[in-house]
């Protein structure tokens, strides 16, 4: 089976502490909203310490149009990919030796915080030695669910040409979506919880030449579930000035209704049940996200421990944040024959989820 030899995840250059952004927010909205202290409470409720942006802060107080927006998004997803890509081909803890970027085959991007054309995978290969050969698959519009759909597309495109080797490069600039004049509260919600950052995988066919020197996750399997008619639940509403959120407060319950059964589903074709599993890779949404999952699935809150402190550290980033929560398993090393689940979920409504085993 594929194999996910390497996860590398870079952070943007200004970091946030969550009273900064409270107090920023503060500022935008207290004159449209009478009850803002108490509103303001769902930033101390998210179990949220510190975000990373790739702005200033006092530059999210100032008006800013599409263009600029997206040109920022450019510039600073290029910046964060290159690195990205650097770190992941030279993770000296996983890989026996650093990879050349002439065994790269093909190479995932997955975004949905702007918009290029040529993607931004083209613009890093002009600047990294790739060959003139690799595949380019971007991926846009996945939200949330993008980082485990990408690593689903390298499996499969590995399972067709098992001697390759396949990069999973996904990049949020979620910060530069930020409305300062949106005064609902699903923008609210995303202030409170939305920031910036950059992640790679390495994944790679089982007759790939790349060595490791340690147990790493090869992928059993994948499955992906759309829920009708959930257009609303999350998204973006684009607009004269940009992105904005789409975020329904019946995320939660949702989550608790609908992933139960979509994971027993899964396992069970694989001769699997909860039980098994000793490792949950889960997106981390948000904190009722996580006690959503624990419910459904009827986890320990042991489960979600890794995923709540990327949470509380860096907040939801969308796609990547669930690589930077395989980054923190691979590297705690679990034992080899370890079953694990990688989920996310998001905009469509949709989840993702790949069964993972360590060997």
């Amino acid at each position: 089976m594929p194999k996910i030899l390497s996860v590398s995840t870079i952070l943007p250059p200004y970091e946030v502490k969550q009273q900064e952004a409270v107090e920023l927010t503060r500022s935008l909205f207290s004159e449209k909203y009478k009850d803002i202290e108490r509103l303001l409470k769902v930033f101390q409720n998210g179990d949220i310490e510190k975000r990373d942006v790739c702005m200033p802060l006092e530059w999210y107080g100032k008006e800013h149009d599409f263009e600029e927006r997206n040109e920022l998004y450019i510039q600073n997803a290029v910046r964060l990919g290159v690195d990205a890509v650097q770190s992941c081909l030279t993770e000296s803890s996983l890989l026996e030796t650093a990879v050349d970027y002439e065994q790269i085959d093909a190479i995932v991007f997955v975004s949905s915080t702007g918009i290029s054309t040529p993607s931004i995978e083209a613009r890093i290969m002009n600047k990294l030695p790739f060959r003139d050969d690799v595949k380019r698959i971007p991926l846009w519009g996945l939200g949330c669910a993008g980082g485990a759909a990408g690593v689903s597309r390298a499996y499969e495109y590995c399972l067709a040409f098992p001697k390759e080797n396949v990069l999973v490069l996904s990049i949020e600039l979620c910060s530069l979506t930020f409305q300062k004049d949106d005064y609902s509260k699903s923008n609210l919600v995303g202030v409170s919880l939305f920031s910036d950052g950059a992640a790679c995988a390495l994944v790679s066919g089982d007759q790939s030449e790349i060595a490791v020197n340690v147990p790493v996750p090869s992928i059993i399997g994948t499955t992906s579930k759309l829920m009708p008619d959930s257009e609303d639940v999350m998204g973006w509403d684009v607009k004269n000035s940009g992105l904005y959120v789409v975020f329904s407060k019946s995320i939660p319950a949702i989550i608790t209704d609908w992933l139960g059964p979509f994971v027993h589903e899964f396992l069970s074709s694989y001769g699997l049940s909860n039980d098994d599993i000793s490792h949950f890779v889960a997106h981390p949404g948000g904190k009722k996200v996580l006690t959503a999952y624990e419910k459904a699935l009827g986890f320990e809150s042991s489960m979600t421990d890794i995923s709540r402190d990327v949470l509380r550290n860096h907040g939801n980033m969308s796609s990547p944040t669930v690589l930077y929560v395989l980054k923190r398993f691979m590297e705690s090393k679990p034992q080899s024959g370890d079953y694990g689940i990688m989920a996310a979920l998001g905009p469509g409504f949709c989840g993702e989820l790949l069964l993972l085993k360590w060997d």
